[in-house]
């Protein structure tokens, strides 16, 4: 296993829950538009199941991981959801949950980029 790339990998949930923050808002949005379909970004699982691992080397020694771009999940659109007689399958209720999660998992994010953040400046002032 390679090294764990923690700042990138955090940088790119972040991406994402921004993306879906944005999809969700979207989808709140156009509650009322008849015919409007929910859309969700695909789970960040997948994302990272997709990285694009290539390596590249210049030097003996250096190797470039990247992650993929976050950007490409957008908009998958949803299919579990209740359609209503005008054609809409917005549920508020299931997009307030979604944006709770956002926030949670963003705060959660936030909170270990820190924690590292501080752990990293520890061991370099000694």
């Amino acid at each position: 296993m390679g090294p764990v790339h923690l700042f990138e990998l955090i940088s790119q949930r972040s991406e994402w829950l921004s993306l879906r923050q944005s999809l969700v808002a979207g989808n709140v949005a156009n509650a009322n538009t008849p015919g409007f379909k929910s859309k969700d970004v695909i789970p960040f699982e997948a994302v990272l199941n997709r990285a694009n691992l290539e390596q590249t080397m210049t030097q003996q020694g250096h190797v470039k991981i990247g992650m993929g771009n976050v950007a490409d999940t957008e908009g998958t659109k949803k299919t579990d959801s209740m359609v209503l007689h005008s054609g809409n399958s917005v549920s508020l209720e299931g997009e307030l949950l979604k944006a709770g999660e956002a926030s949670r998992d963003h705060r959660l994010a936030n909170t270990v980029m820190k924690s590292f953040h501080r752990m990293l400046l520890s061991t370099t002032r000694g």
